[in-house]
């Protein structure tokens, strides 16, 4: 599965880091992708992730899912 998120907050590569870090670490996800640009992720994962629990690991590290 494919899962797009809209994220506000993301300025530098450190925030990319730390978002894809966040989401990697969840059992099930593959990769994620951050476009900076954008403020696009892109997150392939299995289907047992949720989308909850994939905005709960984006905004745990300090940013908002919209």
């Amino acid at each position: 599965m494919e899962t797009m998120l809209q994220v506000e907050g993301m300025t530098c590569d450190h925030c990319k880091k730390a978002v894809e870090g966040a989401l990697t670490g969840l059992s099930g996800v593959k990769q994620a992708d951050v476009n900076l640009e954008s403020g696009k992720v892109r997150v392939s994962h299995n289907d047992t992730v949720s989308n909850e629990a994939l905005k709960e690991a984006v905004e745990n590290q300090g940013y908002d899912v919209v």
